[in-house]
């Protein structure tokens, strides 16, 4: 019988094992408290062991009952554009507003792909950018500017 690996569950299994240990490792900074008053540090720590446990059952499933998987080219097209979009809303949320630099962001981020057409990168971008203005700004009450001094307004 062959035992076939699969890398991508190993790794992404570790890196799960890992982000759970630092939740639980940042926990016990905290007070846990006991089962019936909770403190500040025990759903981090409850978080962090679910988390690192489903890492290991990934980590063992990649061990034992892999599928061999290839990776494909790395679309380094996509992995550039949505680094630039990232980028840009950070450095121009405050000058330019929410509202532009979420949808020049969104814009961006839809043209990564080479299979979309422009006229369906910009009615996305539109659709998220009201989405994204309706869940924070108006529902979440984040307090930034919908347009910013660098527009004039």
């Amino acid at each position: 019988m062959e035992r076939r690996r699969s890398f991508p569950d190993v790794l992404a299994g570790g890196v799960f094992v890992l982000i759970g240990g630092a939740f639980v490792v940042g926990s016990l900074g905290y007070e846990l408290g006991t089962p019936l008053r909770m403190g500040p540090g025990a759903f981090p720590l409850l978080v962090g062991v679910t988390v690192a446990a489903l890492g290991l059952a990934i980590v063992v499933k990649g061990l034992i009952a892999g599928e061999v998987v290839s990776f494909g080219p790395i679309p380094w097209r996509a992995v550039a554009v949505i680094v630039l979009a990232l980028l840009f809303f950070g450095f121009t949320v405050r000058g330019l507003g929410f509202v532009p630099t979420s949808a020049v962001t969104a814009l961006l981020t839809t043209l990564a792909s080479s299979r979309v057409r422009p006229v369906t990168a910009v009615a996305v971008a539109a659709g998220l950018t009201v989405a994204a203005t309706l869940i924070f700004v108006v529902g979440l009450q984040v307090r930034i500017p919908l347009w910013g001094p660098w527009l004039g307004f």
